[in-house]
């Protein structure tokens, strides 16, 4: 990768960090200019080196100005910390990379897309870690695995690292793309199981075990890239236990809190040092009646998902949440989806603040171009909505820890979009929007991480700028 990247991203901290020196020891008056003054200058320096070195590696460093500084993501409290400095992030999903990684021919696009996401300034991936009996698969039947597939996966994990970029590995799939619970289902059906539903996954012991061992058996990989066993590696951010759990056949919730419960804590009796989280779309269910005004749709709370009494579960870390108006509220765009975000994501953000007493993420949000009505324009107010959303919290230290688009991908991988591939160099627009939300947090962050001369709920000049709506 050499040094130039690296370089580049620490005269961005460096600029930011004299500035907020300056700032800190001397009055406007005496450097005779403005506060405003001063920051637009630091603010139009910082951003000058983004955008001459948006083709470069890694260019944000999040305040990390040491070569050892790539340390293990925490939770305390509301915030996600590295290195007892606060990290809220900016992401993306790329769910395809193991399977793409495992052939020479496609293997490129797995460095393409984590180089175009760190342009941006992009921190946190979201990948799977599974992909149970189907093509490529990892996991060809329980506790039998390709090791072709093991090492693209973890040719995604050092490579992820190389660009700065850590990852949030799924370990399983509520539905059948990439296997998930219905082909676990059908192993135990091999196995002269009795199982009559894909929600038996949840209460089954056989299945339990399966989806067990599958656990165990990535936590405890080493990988052949690095010789670092994963559940050691800073890189990983987090582990998350499913994509999007529901239980259908069980509205009151009762089955899926208990799998959570025991898998959660499964998790951590093997890696107590990353974080977990579940991997819900944040309906609210049965427990909090007063809550369910907030969901999208009467059936939100009828899918055996409770986002408070799920996230309350010894073992899980922070909450996670998914954003899909076009899917829930209605396929046409319309206003009603933004005003359905801001509601959607305030309501979570206060109660992981208020209740839960931790970070959360919106781990999958977007809007598709198949969509009626659909246009670049509304997707850019979309997204910064979103981003708007997070700022509000983050400006005052709070516990909106980031978002993820979904998705991202990089040229040439067209036949793979669902309609909400974002393609940077096709999306000028939204990339500077990205990237601008980037530099915000990046600011914010390494501003954080000087607490004798500033605290992240200090007012200053800084936030006129990392917070002005015309911006």
């Amino acid at each position: 990768m050499g040094s130039h990247p690296r370089k580049s991203g620490f005269k961005i901290i460096f600029a930011v960090t004299i500035f907020l020196i300056i700032i800190d020891n001397f009055s406007a008056t005496a450097l005779d200019v403005s506060g405003d003054e001063l920051l637009e200058t630091m603010v139009e320096t910082a951003e000058n080196q983004l955008s001459h070195s948006s083709t470069n590696l890694g260019i944000y460093e999040l305040g990390d100005m040491e070569d050892n500084a790539w340390q293990m993501v925490e939770r305390k409290g509301i915030q996600f910390v590295v290195n007892n400095q606060p990290f809220y992030i900016n992401g993306f999903n790329t769910y395809w990379l193991m399977v793409f990684a495992v052939d020479q021919s496609t293997r490129g696009k797995v460095s393409e897309v984590f180089q175009q996401a760190s342009s941006v300034g992009l921190t946190v991936c979201r990948t799977w870690a599974f992909n149970d009996g189907q093509w490529r698969a990892l996991q060809k039947s329980p506790s039998v695995y390709d090791e072709d597939v093991f090492k693209a996966l973890d040719f995604v994990v050092s490579e992820a690292k190389k660009y700065k970029i850590r990852l949030i590995l799924s370990l399983t799939n509520n539905w059948d793309a990439y296997g998930g619970k219905a082909q676990y289902v059908k192993w135990g059906k091999a196995a002269g199981l009795n199982l009559t539903s894909d929600d038996d996954f949840f209460s089954h012991p056989t299945l339990r075990s399966y989806y067990k061992a599958h656990v165990k058996t990535v936590l405890n990989r080493v990988n052949t890239f690095t010789n670092v066993t994963y559940k050691d590696d800073p890189t990983i951010f987090a582990w998350e236990l499913m994509n999007e759990p529901r239980c259908v056949s069980d509205p009151s919730g009762d089955k899926l809190q208990a799998w959570i419960q025991e898998m959660a804590v499964y998790v951590k009796s093997i890696d107590p040092k990353h974080l977990v989280e579940i991997g819900l779309e944040g309906f609210y269910g049965p427990s909090t009646l007063n809550r369910v005004q907030f969901n999208p749709n009467t059936y939100a709370q009828q899918v055996g998902t409770d986002f408070i009494r799920n996230h309350q579960v010894l073992g899980v870390d922070f909450a996670s949440i998914h954003i899909y108006a076009d899917s829930w509220v209605s396929q046409t765009i319309s206003d009603a989806h933004i005003q359905f975000i801001n509601s959607w994501m305030q309501a979570h953000i206060d109660d992981a603040e208020n209740i839960l007493g931790m970070p959360v993420v919106f781990a999958e949000f977007g809007v598709s171009t198949k969509d009626p009505g659909y246009n670049s324009s509304f997707r850019d107010t979309l997204i910064s909505t979103v981003y708007k959303n997070l700022l509000n919290s983050t400006k005052k230290g709070g516990s909106g820890g980031g978002s993820l688009l979904w998705q991202l991908f990089p040229d040439g991988t067209d036949y793979m979009d669902d309609g909400y591939a974002v393609v940077l160099s096709e999306s000028p627009s939204t990339s500077n929007i990205i990237s601008l939300h980037s530099t915000r947090l990046t600011i914010f962050n390494s501003k954080c991480s000087w607490r004798s001369h500033w605290g992240c709920k200090k007012k200053n000049a800084l936030e006129t700028f990392l917070y002005h709506d015309d911006l």
